[in-house]
């Protein structure tokens, strides 16, 4: 169970072990915080200073771990990750020796993954690479390597890979009961959230990977079960490109409340966050005007260009799956490790951990699920398994793309988002006669749309515009603006009537405002 990152991951794990795989996500396939975060693929730059500060090997531990999995990540995605050097503007000369000495470690610490080398950089260098950068009383820059990535089309090129070797993936699908025969856990009772209908689904061991509701699956089976899960938000703001026309990301290092926030180069736009507050668990958390202006306040201290709220493209609210730990004062500093655990009834439910992590801790998962089953030992084979879209050469789907007389920002935004698989949506475009916009600011076409109902499990519209083509992420305006054309492409794709048409294309608009 779950959809995300996690859920992903063990669906494509298991499968590569040669396992019968059945997937069921309540929304869409990562809906939820794996398509709500920073999108950076990192070993963890603020646990390596509270390792050091605190002689504290769980952080150490974790930040090791993130390196290690970043490479993998990188490499098992190459047209959805990429590495991102990220400047650290700092205003007080002592600053400068100690950030560098930290990046500096961080380096020695990925060892032979490491994507680039840190170095310092005196303060007109920094204005000369991001002329935004608030000059002002600035004494210099330090600048490092971390990953970048599209998070919600990860979960589809892994999901597609899983598919492959058989599994069966149902998105809009609830579980809304266990099954239980003896005390034990066989199976689920789900109901499709679209057309109503029920069905129970038997297994012989269940998986709750379901991120921030992991303790709503858990307390299915005993209902007296201590809390396991805390959730902070994380709100993220897009901004037009002018508010970083470097290829490189900015580094805040420390807001008032000790948290970093990033600026960072996104699909063409300027994507900043984050914040860190308790929330309440929320199917769609909505960004508040609180937490917005905390972004703009640090944004604006950083930064000379600085930003009003009109120039907010788009915001959006990710829930943290935290592992509870009583003894800590703020969400902010809680570990961001993960944890397997079995209920009475035999649900296995992983959770915590990151992006970044996500592997790791599908293995870990798998791992026991085998022990649970007396599955004969199969190794992990995901340490080294390209996922659908990334195994063949990018200069050759980039000439083939060249060649189809689409503008050259529409051959970029079908590579970024699709790899190999570009040249199946640009068949469409030709025999479907579906080369035309969405919307005429944006590279999204017609034939993505097509590909996304036929092979991507979308059923929704903005299953289309925001997790498969970003387009309601990036610019929230244009998703509103191109609603009525999606629709009616899915109305002559899925036969739509009018009562349900006109019951999506309420329930979309309302997500949108």
């Amino acid at each position: 169970m779950g959809g995300g990152a996690t859920g992903a991951g063990v669906t494509l794990d298991a499968s590569l072990r040669g396992m019968r795989v059945l997937l069921l996500e309540q929304n869409d396939f990562a809906e939820g915080t794996s398509s709500r975060s920073t999108k950076l693929v990192h070993g963890g730059v603020r646990y390596l200073e509270a390792a050091v500060k605190h002689l504290d090997k769980e952080q150490y531990d974790l930040v090791r771990e993130g390196l290690r999995e970043r490479k993998i990540f990188l490499h098992n995605a190459p047209h959805l990750a990429h590495p991102l050097e990220l400047i650290t503007p700092l205003y007080h000369w002592v600053e400068l020796p100690y950030v560098y000495a930290g990046l500096v470690l961080y380096d020695l610490l990925s060892g032979k993954a490491s994507l680039g080398r840190s170095r310092l950089l005196p303060a007109s260098k920094a204005c000369t690479i991001n002329p935004d950068i608030d000059p002002q009383g600035l004494k210099g820059a330090v600048s490092y390597w971390d990953g970048a990535f599209r998070d919600s089309r990860m979960v589809i090129a892994l999901l597609q890979s899983a598919k492959e070797l058989g599994a069966r993936l149902l998105n809009h699908t609830e579980v809304t009961a266990l099954i239980k025969e003896n005390g034990k856990v066989v199976g689920v009772h789900a109901r499709d959230r679209i057309d109503g209908n029920e069905r129970e689904y038997r297994a012989r061991v269940v998986i709750n990977a379901t991120g921030p509701f992991a303790d709503t699956i858990r307390r299915m089976d005993d209902p007296t079960l201590a809390p396991l899960m805390e959730v902070s938000s994380g709100v993220h703001i897009v901004l037009p490109a002018r508010f970083l026309p470097s290829p490189d990301g900015v580094l805040i290092p420390k807001t008032r409340d000790g948290r970093v926030l990033f600026a960072l180069p996104y699909l063409g736009h300027c994507l900043a966050g984050t914040t860190d507050r308790p929330a309440e668990l929320s199917e769609d958390p909505r960004p508040t005007e609180e937490e917005i202006d905390y972004l703009i306040e640090h944004l604006n201290g950083y930064f000379d260009l600085k930003v009003r709220r009109e120039d907010i493209l788009s915001s959006f609210s990710g829930l943290r799956p935290l592992v509870r730990e009583p003894d800590k004062d703020s969400t902010a500093s809680i570990v961001r490790e993960y944890v397997t655990e079995r209920s009475p009834g035999g649900v296995l439910t992983i959770a915590g951990g990151k992006w970044t992590s996500y592997r790791a801790m599908a293995e870990a998962a798998v791992d026991q699920a085998c022990e649970m089953i007396g599955h004969s030992p199969v190794p992990c084979r995901t340490h080294d398994y390209p996922v659908v879209g990334s195994r063949s050469p990018r200069d050759e789907i980039l000439t083939l793309l060249r060649g189809s007389g689409l503008d050259q920002d529409i051959i970029e935004h079908l590579y970024q988002h699709y790899g190999d698989q570009s040249p199946q949506i640009l068949a469409l475009a030709e025999t479907e006669k579906a080369k035309a916009r969405i919307h005429p600011d944006h590279p999204v076409i017609e034939a993505e749309l097509l590909y996304a109902l036929r092979h991507e499990y979308v059923r929704k519209p903005l299953d289309f515009l925001i997790r498969r083509c970003s387009l309601g992420l990036l610019d929230l305006q244009a998703a509103k603006e191109s609603l009525p054309a999606v629709v009616e492409i899915m109305i002559a794709e899925l036969g739509w009537d009018p009562t349900f048409t006109e019951s999506m294309e309420w329930e979309a608009y309302e997500k949108l405002r």
